[in-house]
């Protein structure tokens, strides 16, 4: 059931690059990628929404626009995503909102024949505690992290969905579940960044004020996973051009950094010259978090972009769009 299924030219993606795509939250940072790697291979009809345009969470709405415009293909990108404090503090709206978005998209598509979707999803929909690295069947065999549980439980609920429809109407929609992303797009927030863009800024800061040290929460040892999102997007595609198997399919880069490398990395990028200095009294945060992608490198797709080429060229982007600005 979980099969690939490799398709002929006739039912090939890339083979209809006038067809109508509706990339669905093509403002983000996933979203924005899809829509460049789209617009690369030439895809001559893309329909983009903004959220004052189409309120995705508005079933008639959604259904309005599925009429009207009739999409032969649809990427759903769009989420309500945010940090620990954010998920804490929101519940409701994660798990309402992403759970609107899934189901009127998915839905509507079905209803008005589109011909395949792809939905993303998150890492953060597996346990808490899931073997390393974490495969596509670990899900749902322990309890979630209940710091963000109301979203993963809306994104889980998302992959059933398209489980479902498959099952019940033959609906080709599947199912990608990246791993911690970054790139241009990325959210550079003081207070609810991740991980990476949070270094990129302080680093930066640091080196625009002649600061003598950064320091750093934690040791620097826990082991992570990162994935530059124009991959992400090269993953989408390839996807949604091989792949129309049940189970849901993993896109990572199969490589772990240390956090305490990534610094370095990114200290050396911006071009810091103080001290890099790890506060030990702070947590650590989980000391592992990697996917199994090799469902997806036995289909044949292998990221391309390393990570320092990566955060070169999200620093450039940090400099060009963000700085700039202020």
């Amino acid at each position: 059931m979980g099969s690939s299924n490799l398709g002929t030219t006739e039912d090939s993606f890339l083979s209809h690059k006038s067809a109508k795509v509706f990339v669905a939250g093509h403002r983000g940072l996933v979203g924005s990628a899809i829509v460049r790697k789209l617009q690369q291979l030439g895809f001559s009809d893309l329909l983009l929404r903004t959220h004052a345009e189409l309120d995705l969470t508005r079933q008639a709405d959604v259904e309005a626009f599925f009429a009207a415009e009739k999409p032969q293909y649809v990427i759903l990108a769009a989420a309500k995503v945010g940090g620990i404090h954010a998920n804490k503090t929101y519940p409701a709206d994660f798990i309402a909102i992403n759970l609107q978005i899934q189901t009127n998209v998915i839905d509507s598509s079905y209803r008005h024949g589109v011909k395949k979707l792809l939905f993303l999803g998150s890492s953060c929909i597996y346990p808490k505690f899931a073997p390393q690295p974490i495969t596509e069947e670990a899900l749902l065999t322990a309890p979630l992290e209940p710091t963000n549980e109301w979203y993963a439980v809306a994104k889980i609920a998302g992959i059933k969905m398209c489980q479902a429809y498959r099952l019940q109407h033959g609906f080709d929609a599947i199912s990608g579940m990246p791993t911690n992303l970054y790139g241009p797009c990325d959210n550079f927030h003081p207070e609810n960044s991740h991980v990476l863009p949070a270094l990129i800024r302080r680093f930066h800061e640091a080196k625009a004020s002649g600061a003598k040290e950064v320091v750093v929460w934690g040791t620097g040892s826990p082991l992570r996973e990162f994935l530059h999102v124009d991959d992400l997007a090269d993953g989408v595609v390839f996807l949604m051009e091989k792949y129309s198997g049940l189970v849901h399919v993993n896109v990572g880069s199969g490589k772990e950094v240390r956090i305490k490398e990534l610094a370095e990395l990114v200290k050396e990028v911006i071009g810091f010259e103080g001290d890099l200095v790890w506060d030990s009294s702070k947590p650590d945060g989980t000391p592992r978090k990697l996917m199994d992608s090799s469902k997806l490198a036995n289909l044949g797709w292998i990221p391309k972009v390393s990570l320092k080429e990566g955060l070169v060229d999200t620093y450039k982007w940090y400099l060009e769009n963000v700085i700039k600005k202020q």
